[in-house]
């Protein structure tokens, strides 16, 4: 099975460029004699370009020429670019690509309903052609960022499109939320406005907020230079740096952020690719994740950040992996999950580990996390038997958890800020179909939510009680 990404914006394709990039290597790390394999197929096809650029696919043998199964989409053509000529041009055709030369100007009605409308066409079309080389097409995944104009009113428009010509088919959103201190002016009002729409067609969203990207990257980069680890830490972390990768040239300030976001990514679809004893597709996290469907946003943490390829010190303890994994340092936004409520939870390893080694540690951690009453076994596991480059083992958690709340009011609050005095709404207003009750639709949609996460909390106030269960006498 396999899954069609889409890169949509500068954001959502700088992030994927990282994640092909990373796919590739891991791939070429363990297939040593460049063979097309299924783990290859989930994610590339192999073509014989002699035959042009879209010849057939050669489903056995030798690799010919591998491109990436993914559209990227983006309204300025600056990223796109860059990639066509970078080292991953030969992974991407023309045929996969849509762009304009003028961008969103920071507006998500100009990428909704401008360019929604103008590249609906084009845009279908290009999926349907892709949708046709999939054996069978497993979900789509939305790599966007909320604050700019195309990431977040195009990447949401394509997300209702997709919704209408393939409404059995999972549409799994990765969103980049823009910080407080953020240097787009309008950016809350592009996130408020995208998110009524991942409310209403995403079926599972995983945020990520810059500002906990940023933390997770200084505090790298203090530890390489506190010396904390001694002399023994490269400076080049796998996690956050291109180090061993294609890329060539000066690195970008927002490279070893998009780094930790492609790292997520690869180890989501870790199953998709690779063998493991406990595989788990996309589709099952959605499925075992979201009890009510708007409470579909997923907080996820990634661990270890620096691992044995980059610190020449002892391995950490595996249990100690689990642990980060739940605390407040390792989440990709600023929440802290133990001292809120769960609803469900996953765990994604990847490496050398055993079922028994999950069961110990959920049963170890279990006291010190509060479930719902009606769900206090939710917990999803996977295991992939192939670690990232250069690790033992990895994990990623994926928590379905009221701690995203204070992102969504925080939210709310900057954009009443700006709502209040009607500041730069005239820029929205001038496009046509856009009006003043499109921003009182999307943010009383946002309090909506932020409600159901307040009713969820006041069931946590109570003491901890598990379900009682049926006591024999002895």
């Amino acid at each position: 099975p396999a899954p069609l990404p889409f890169a949509v914006g500068q954001c959502g394709n700088q992030v994927g460029c990282r994640f092909w990039d990373l796919a590739l290597r891991e791939h070429a790390a363990v297939n040593k004699k460049g063979i097309y394999d299924e783990a290859l197929s989930s994610f590339f096809r192999n073509i014989d370009t002699r035959s042009g650029s879209d010849g057939p696919d050669i489903y056995k043998g030798k690799i010919c020429s591998l491109k990436a199964r993914a559209l990227l989409i983006d309204m300025e053509e600056g990223v796109v670019n860059e990639i066509l000529q970078g080292p991953l041009r030969d992974v991407f055709d023309s045929k996969q690509l849509i762009t304009d030369v003028s961008g969103s100007g920071n507006n998500w009605a100009v990428g909704h309903k401008v360019y929604g409308c103008q590249y609906q066409e084009s845009i279908m079309e290009t999926l349907r052609k892709s949708a046709e080389h999939c054996d069978c097409l497993q979900c789509f995944f939305i790599i966007h960022s909320m604050g700019g104009g195309t990431g977040s009113g195009l990447g949401t428009f394509i997300l209702k499109l997709l919704e209408d010509e393939f409404p059995e088919v999972y549409r799994f959103v990765t969103s980049v939320y823009p910080s407080g201190e953020d240097d787009v002016i309008t950016s809350p009002y592009n996130s408020v406005l995208a998110m009524k729409e991942l409310n209403e067609h995403a079926d599972c969203v995983l945020p990520i907020e810059n500002e906990s990207l940023f933390d997770i990257v200084n505090k790298i980069n203090q530890m390489i230079n506190s010396g904390k680890l001694g002399s023994t830490l490269k400076p080049n972390s796998l996690v956050t740096s291109h180090a061993g990768s294609a890329k060539t040239g000066q690195e970008k300030p927002f490279d070893a952020m998009n780094n930790i976001v492609a790292n997520l990514l690869l180890n989501l679809t870790s199953s998709a690719r690779f063998e493991g004893s406990l595989n788990m597709d996309l589709n099952e996290i959605s499925m075992n994740l979201v009890p009510f469907p708007r409470l579909h946003y997923l907080v996820s943490s990634l661990t270890p950040l620096y691992t044995l390829a980059d610190v020449n010190v002892p391995s950490r303890r595996l249990d100690q992996m689990f642990s980060d994994a739940f605390s407040r340092d390792h989440q990709l936004i600023r929440a802290d999950p133990k001292h809120s409520l769960y609803l469900a939870c996953a765990l994604l390893v990847r490496g050398n580990v055993q079922v028994s080694d999950l069961r110990r540690n959920i049963e170890r951690l279990k006291p010190s996390l509060h479930f719902v009453s009606w769900n206090q076994e939710g917990w999803k596991t996977g295991l992939c038997s192939v670690p990232p480059v250069g690790h033992s083992h990895s994990l990623l958690a994926l928590a379905n958890n009221t701690c995203v709340k204070p992102t969504f009011i925080e939210l709310k609050d900057r954009f009443k800020k700006l709502y209040k005095k009607k500041a730069h709404l005239h820029h929205y207003l001038h496009v046509d179909g856009m009006e003043q009750s499109c921003f009182s639709e999307a943010i009383s949609s946002l309090s909506d939510l932020i409600e159901e996460y307040n009713e969820l909390d006041a069931m946590k106030g109570g003491p901890r009680t598990d379900p009682s269960r049926l006591k024999i006498a002895t």
